[in-house]
């Protein structure tokens, strides 16, 4: 079986330090390459093509978040996996929209990295599980602000089902593949759903999964 090819990048020596003891566990991963700021995470990115890049949201020079951007934009093929000590909406919205995978908490990562890992190299999303928690407490405690209710039980049982396929990463051509129909009616059952929720782009709609519970 081929190995899981890891960057790691983090400021602090320390940091990467443990997340690649905890890496070598798994007979599956490799880390290949370690930078200790954005600018030398994104040139490693280029020249290692790693199959993941874990990066710390806070570096000097270039952040996670932009370091995400030009990496993703450089070679979409790159699953990158958000280091950060936020849990609230705004971080993990921004790390969506600069096309990242995962989101891991600096306080679990220990025990989740294997995980996320494993996860995305299915092309899968993988969010630490105190991150869904929070999102949803603070989902509710807004609807509840507003007068609102949550719109989710006005999808149609077709609409749920598209919602998650969505919200795990595949494309209108896969699941028009799987649920035999055609990728138009993908897309329109996509607008629609999109429509009832208020969801205005894909990361809004894996955010909302999150929250949900829909993927974790």
């Amino acid at each position: 079986m081929r190995k899981q090819r890891v960057l790691l990048a983090d400021d602090h020596a320390v940091v990467r330090k443990g997340l690649r003891f905890v890496l070598g566990r798994e007979p599956a991963v490799e880390v290949v390459g370690e930078a200790a700021d954005g600018h030398e995470a994104v040139k490693l990115a280029a020249e290692l093509k790693p199959d993941i890049a874990i990066l710390d949201i806070a570096m000097p020079h270039l952040n996670g978040i932009e370091a995400t951007e030009r990496i993703v934009k450089d070679n979409p093929r790159i699953a990158v996996l958000i280091l950060s000590v936020h849990a609230d909406e705004g971080y993990l919205l921004r790390t969506l929209t600069a096309g990242a995978k995962g989101y891991l908490l600096k306080e679990s990562a220990e025990d989740d990295i294997l995980q996320a890992v494993r996860t995305v190299a299915e092309g899968r999303p993988f969010f630490s599980p105190a991150v869904a928690a929070t999102l949803l407490e603070d989902y509710v405690r807004q609807l509840k602000q507003r007068g609102l209710q949550d719109s989710y039980e006005l999808l149609t049982s077709r609409e749920k089902e598209i919602l998650q396929m969505l919200a795990e990463g595949k494309t209108n051509k896969d699941i028009a593949t799987v649920l035999n129909l055609s990728p138009y009616t993908v897309e329109t059952h996509r607008a629609n759903l999109m429509q009832k929720l208020g969801l205005h782009n894909t990361a809004e709609l894996v955010l909302y999964a999150v929250r949900k519970r829909i993927i974790s």
